[in-house]
């Protein structure tokens, strides 16, 4: 049974069960007041109207004559001189009168309710030819409710919004796709272009020179490949939690990243304090690696990092070129650099912050970047 149909049926219903009970009552209380009224009419026919030998014996002819049956017949005398069978017909009037108009109430009640549900549910029906409508292609679609803003206007708000989650999630995921197929391509390009060219003249120095390229090449891939590996770890969550000495780990991680500042002419300097928290350790130091390494990477030279832990999380600055404050947000999507998709000119694939956003979120925390003004990035994480 439809929804609609159970609607009708229950309106319908409870509103004929009222109906009934008001005029019942109403009919109860119009047979008191007739059975009072009739008691205190005085029912009779004039004198002259009645027979001289159905008269009592004081009411003589000779007083009022008889003057015959033209005006109250015999039939119409016995009606009227009876009180109870004239109530019993206006008592079976009225009760035919309600009965006919009970069932002129009832079949209007069904149908008014029918009509009215069909009315309320018609944006119900919108919504369901949206969602029969939906796929790939039709993402763009929306309801856009118009009217009060009742449960379906809400429902149908929700709906939107879902849609407008579900199309970002589409094209990121397409985008997705896109990119990391150029990633991974453009090694494989690269290489082979270097077997040809290297091989099409096979001299030592030659072959040195296709050797290193593509040891450089498969070094590209394997990182992508395990960036790749660990969004994915971190986008599909933790499959148990274990106590980390978070002041450890980043004590590590920025003691094995001390060689990479000192090349590019960075300062790294770190501040900490005892912090313990729930989670995965390998993905927490991939986490703490990929913040202080973006940090050493896009900086300048004569530049300083600082890193600080404390019981409010984790916060690491740096001073590098100036970041849009428009396209902070955009750095934590896959594949996003600062310089555009896929065409940045370090040797990173763009998954370093997705990556940290991807283990943060899967440790139930929170992670948020801020552009300094005068260049650079702060990045704090919040773990619970």
């Amino acid at each position: 049974m439809t929804v609609r149909a159970r609607m009708t049926l229950l309106y319908g219903g409870l509103f004929t069960v009222i109906t009934l009970g008001v005029l019942g009552a109403v009919l109860w209380i119009q047979e008191r007041i007739v059975d009072g009224r009739v008691q205190d009419v005085p029912f009779g026919v004039p004198l002259s109207g009645i027979p001289c030998d159905q008269r009592a014996a004081e009411q003589s002819c000779r007083k009022v004559p008889f003057e015959g049956p033209l005006s109250f017949p015999e039939e119409a005398s016995k009606r009227v001189v009876e009180p109870e069978r004239f109530q019993e017909s206006l008592v079976g009037s009225q009760r035919l009168v309600i009965l006919v108009a009970i069932a002129v109430i009832v079949v209007l009640a069904f149908a008014v309710s029918w009509w009215l549900t069909g009315r309320l549910l018609r944006p119900l029906h919108r919504i369901t030819g949206t969602a029969r409508r939906l796929s790939l292609t039709t993402l763009h679609e929306r309801i856009a409710l118009d009217g009060p803003q009742d449960e379906l206007k809400q429902l149908a708000d929700t709906f939107d919004a879902m849609l407008d989650r579900l199309e970002r999630a589409v094209d990121s995921q397409r985008r997705f796709v896109a990119n990391a197929s150029h990633e991974l391509r453009t090694p494989l390009a690269v290489q082979r272009t270097a077997i040809e060219v290297g091989l099409a003249d096979p001299s030592p120095e030659r072959l040195a020179v296709v050797r290193a390229e593509m040891l450089r090449n498969t070094r590209r891939s394997e990182r992508l490949i395990d960036g790749l590996l660990v969004l994915a770890q971190g986008e599909r969550g933790l499959d148990g939690r274990a106590l980390v000495d978070l002041e450890a780990v980043v004590g590590q991680v920025v003691g094995d990243h001390l060689p990479l500042a000192e090349r590019g002419g960075v300062a790294v300097a770190a501040a900490t304090r005892p912090v313990t928290v729930a989670g995965d350790e390998v993905l927490l130091t991939r986490m703490v690696a990929n913040l202080v390494e973006n940090a050493i990477r896009h900086n300048r030279p004569g530049g300083d990092v600082r890193v600080e832990l404390s019981e409010e999380g984790l916060v690491v600055r740096n001073t590098g070129p100036v970041v849009p404050p428009g396209k902070v947000d955009e750095l934590f999507e896959p594949f996003r650099r600062l310089a555009g998709d896929r065409t940045g000119p370090g040797g990173g694939a763009g998954l370093g912050l997705s990556i940290v956003a991807a283990i943060v979120h899967a440790h139930d925390g929170t992670v948020r970047a801020t552009a300094d003004p005068a260049g650079g990035l702060s990045v704090a994480v919040a773990l619970p």
